[in-house]
């Protein structure tokens, strides 16, 4: 007899900050990520990303299927680049 594992509760910090595209794909942003796990600067989360793609490739998945690069812009840079004055 097999135990079902419970269901993720809402207050999760990973459920919380997980979006879903129109085809109900689950993801997360790389920005959003760094953050709760507390990295204080990007930079310094870029090279866990990288490991991260290591790892899938060396276990036989395609890297291009689990990870896609994007530009995020938080507001401020894109009212600058709108020119929109805040």
């Amino acid at each position: 007899m097999s135990e079902q594992l419970p269901a993720p509760a809402a207050s999760n910090t990973f459920e919380r900050i997980k979006r879903v595209n129109q085809a109900g794909a689950e993801f997360w942003s790389a920005r959003e990520l760094a953050r709760v796990l507390e990295y204080t600067d990007f930079r310094n989360f870029i090279g866990v990303i990288a490991k991260a793609r290591e790892a899938c490739a060396n276990s036989g998945h395609t890297v291009s299927d689990h990870f896609v690069d994007i530009t995020e812009m938080d507001d401020q840079r894109r009212r600058r680049r709108e020119g929109v004055s805040s």
